[in-house]
């Protein structure tokens, strides 16, 4: 009776850790979106967390040292607005403006060290990644992500302490 009641008891856990591992992701919230401003984009710095083709592939070359991933600083200095490429080989930094919830990056400045590969491919990648449709929302954990997306592909930043 003793080893029937902890079969019983046994088979009651793992149907209920199988129950509460099998929730469908239809009760959380939607992503909550919200408007991309020079204040939005200032307030954190934006770490990469996953960039696909538009076929599917990740763009590897952004991939290459999971110890420092793109992370792009957004700042404003003298009235200059500027967003700086972080992790990469060579420094690297644009200006940019907001115009009607628009991002528009321009005047790019690098230095020109000759990066070996994988680095040469990563700040390549890096700067086409910028370029494109920003949106700003927060996933179920109301942590802000930033999204660009453009004709090649489409990248995620998480929003990280600066």
């Amino acid at each position: 009776m003793k080893n029937m009641t902890k079969m019983i008891m046994g088979a009651t856990f793992v149907v209920g850790a199988l129950t509460a591992g099998c929730q469908t992701t239809a009760t959380l919230p939607a992503p909550v979106s919200q408007p991309v401003t020079e204040t939005a984009l200032q307030a954190h710095n934006w770490q990469l967390i996953d960039a696909k083709r538009m076929n599917g592939e990740r763009v590897t070359a952004l991939f290459f040292d999971p110890a420092k991933p793109l992370t792009l600083s957004f700042m404003n200095d003298n009235g200059r607005n500027y967003v700086a490429f972080m992790n990469t080989c060579n420094n690297m930094s644009a200006g940019y403006s907001v115009v009607n919830g628009d991002v528009q990056i321009k005047n790019g400045i690098s230095t020109m060290m000759a990066c070996p590969e994988p680095q040469a491919s990563f700040d390549t990648a890096a700067v086409a990644t910028v370029q494109g449709k920003y949106s700003l929302s927060k996933n179920a954990k109301k942590v802000p992500i930033l999204t660009i997306k453009n004709d090649s592909q489409v990248a995620y930043f998480k929003a990280v302490s600066k």
